[in-house]
């Protein structure tokens, strides 16, 4: 897994511009935010630590599952809705450290984040080459909600767990890009989509195997080496983590197998096909302020969709279109929690690929400049946005 393609040059030597730009776009949001936040009299750290999603993973490490607040119009929010990998960490690194479970959660979240954008580089370089690796940890860091790649919620977790999952694949490492998968399934829901990937990747490899056999006459190994037991390995390991915790959700709840769709319920949260996601965007053209909000939706729901075709046009490897696929259509097609979309489809990174090829095309100056653009703007973004309404 730290092999990058190249027999001379070290992995992390090879990813360390991406890694070193990424770390510097971080620090230019963590500045910003702590800058507004104390203009406000706020606490950055604790914008980062202590609010919305963290407090329920940190109430999890602290206390277990079993917590929930029930609200005056019935609903029930449960902790069990939030998958145990992050709050297992934060209970582990506590417990080794002085770090309370808020800055165990922190610190797991800044040293994933590092693994993600390493994965990021990993897998853009496997396709596309360093360049444009380069360039795709850049523009997933300067995302307009990459602050949140800095709180202590899962999703730097996940996608580190999801980008090396997919870079086993593309190299052929079936039991690890199975493992990784698991690990992810114990993240967050959307684990799914790196379960989909795996299979995807396992059946195509099987498929394809099985028709070169056919026409050779005589058994065939995969280039990365791979046989097809592997392969099987592989894809029995992937499902096993996000299986494990909803039924064991179901256990608990006395619910069955479907007892994790119960709890998501409490929450208003399902998947609907985006019906309720389209009303919500026709909801906001029935007065003039609110119809430009509703025009940006549509905008930024149409760029979602031009980078997913132009992604599939462009001929990259199927894991990462299955991979990409499943999550924007999980997040776009949430039935609640609108404001969170953006942050649900932050590990979609392949979605930045074609931006990413782009941008390594120009000249490195004027590619600079557009970073530096975004990248301040972003850092401005997210400090105004955690002292706001911030992600629900």
């Amino acid at each position: 897994m730290t092999d990058l393609g190249t027999r001379t040059e070290p992995a992390l030597r090879r990813a360390a511009p991406a890694l070193l730009g990424y770390a510097a776009v971080r620090a230019l949001g963590l500045v910003t935010l702590a800058v507004w936040s104390a203009a406000r009299d706020k606490s950055a750290y604790t914008l980062l630590t202590a609010r919305w999603d963290a407090l329920w993973y940190t109430r999890v490490a602290e206390l277990g599952y079993g917590y929930e607040v029930r609200l005056p119009n019935g609903d029930v929010h449960s902790n069990l809705a939030f998958f145990p990998l992050l709050p297992w960490l934060e209970r582990l690194l506590s417990a080794v450290t002085p770090l309370s479970y808020a800055d165990a959660g922190f610190a797991v979240s800044l040293v994933a984040s590092l693994f993600a954008a390493w994965g990021v580089f990993a897998v853009t370089d496997h396709v596309y080459g360093g360049r444009a690796g380069v360039c795709a940890v850049l523009l997933w860091a300067v995302l307009p909600v990459g602050i949140v790649q800095s709180m202590a919620y899962s999703e730097s977790l996940f996608t580190a767990l999801a980008a090396w999952s997919l870079y086993a694949l593309l190299t052929g490492r079936w039991l690890i890009a199975g493992l990784l998968a698991s690990l992810a399934g114990l993240t967050r829901p959307v684990g799914l989509a790196v379960v989909a990937a795996v299979w995807a990747a396992g059946i195509a490899a099987f498929l394809r195997d099985r028709r070169d056999r056919a026409a050779s006459g005589s058994e065939r190994v995969t280039p990365a080496g791979a046989t097809t037991a592997t392969q099987a390995a592989g894809m029995a390991l992937a499902p096993l983590g996000a299986a494990a915790y909803v039924l064991w959700v179901g256990h608990r709840t006395g619910r069955g197998p479907l007892g994790y769709l119960d709890v998501q319920a409490g929450w208003r949260n399902g998947f609907d096909g985006g019906y309720a996601f389209a009303r919500f965007v026709a909801d906001k053209f029935t007065s003039f302020p609110s119809a430009l909000a509703g025009v940006g939706l549509i905008v930024g729901v149409g760029l979602v969709g031009w980078l997913y075709v132009t992604c599939v046009r462009q001929g990259q490897p199927l894991p990462l279109l299955v991979y990409a696929g499943v999550v924007t259509a999980l997040a776009l097609c949430a039935s609640s929690y609108f404001g969170s979309k953006p942050r649900l489809l932050m590990p979609a990174f392949p979605l930045l690929l074609p931006l990413a090829l782009a941008l390594a095309r120009a000249r490195t100056r004027r590619s600079a400049a557009i970073v530096a653009v975004i990248a301040a703007a972003s850092a401005l973004y997210g400090a105004f946005w955690l002292n706001g309404s911030g992600p629900p």
